[in-house]
């Protein structure tokens, strides 16, 4: 377990209050404070403890090299998220309640029985539900996207905002989620029975803004609608 200075307890908390206020961080004032992956994830950790909830799900981030070139780096990324991040579509949303929100395409998967390293691509498949989902990142940190530096990413729970997820249907593409569950593990965690996790976007984001958002899937994935007030 890797053992937060006074100076990343401090950002943990910055995170967290960001989190209450709406009040954006500037990156310059945490510049060097986290500086590789094991640091990262566990301010990550402080943040959610701060919070005070179960870890309800999580998201993937960075699945595609293009991604991954965007904030210099070389594998994905997780971000943990309560349980009320996590909405049934057709949502309404107040744009008001986030701070700089984007809006990605995504699939997520909810598992019917906790999930190990040990699984293969067919048992996953045989453990989870999947859905068409519409994921809303957001930041703590003002003008993040694109340039927020990747620790700051990952020590912002990946940059988790909303996803909104459609009907649940059986099967589809596992590849993030079997990369999930194999570095939870490595890090003492695991994939919960009931836990989802949105899986990486299809497109670059575009910045949400008000409106009707939809996407229509197929693969009896019907459609994932939200408002956006």
């Amino acid at each position: 377990m890797t053992t937060l200075n006074a100076n990343q307890k401090e950002f943990a908390m910055a995170l967290y209050d960001a989190t209450l206020t709406g009040k954006p961080l500037e990156e310059k004032d945490w510049k060097g404070v986290v500086e590789d992956d094991d640091t990262a994830y566990a301010v990550q950790d402080e943040v959610m403890r701060l919070k005070g909830v179960p870890v309800g799900g999580y998201k993937v981030s960075l699945t595609s090299k293009q991604t991954q070139d965007m904030f210099d780096a070389d594998s994905p990324l997780y971000g943990q998220q309560v349980n009320r991040r996590f909405l049934p579509a057709p949502a309404n949303v107040n744009l008001n309640d986030l701070m700089e929100p984007l809006v990605e395409v995504e699939l997520a998967f909810r598992a019917t029985t906790d999930l190990t390293s040990n699984d293969s691509l067919e048992d996953l498949l045989n453990k989870t539900t999947v859905a068409g989902a519409l994921e809303v990142p957001d930041s703590r940190f003002k003008d993040w996207f694109p340039s927020l530096g990747k620790y700051n990413v990952m020590s912002d729970c990946a940059v988790g905002g909303l996803v909104v997820y459609g009907k649940e249907a059986l099967g589809n593409p596992l590849k993030s989620l079997q990369w999930l569950v194999k570095k939870l593990e490595e890090q003492g965690k695991q994939f919960k029975e009931g836990q989802l996790v949105s899986s990486g976007t299809f497109v670059l984001p575009p910045h949400l803004k008000e409106g009707h958002w939809a996407v229509n899937f197929d693969h009896q994935l019907g459609n994932v609608d939200l408002n956006v007030n």
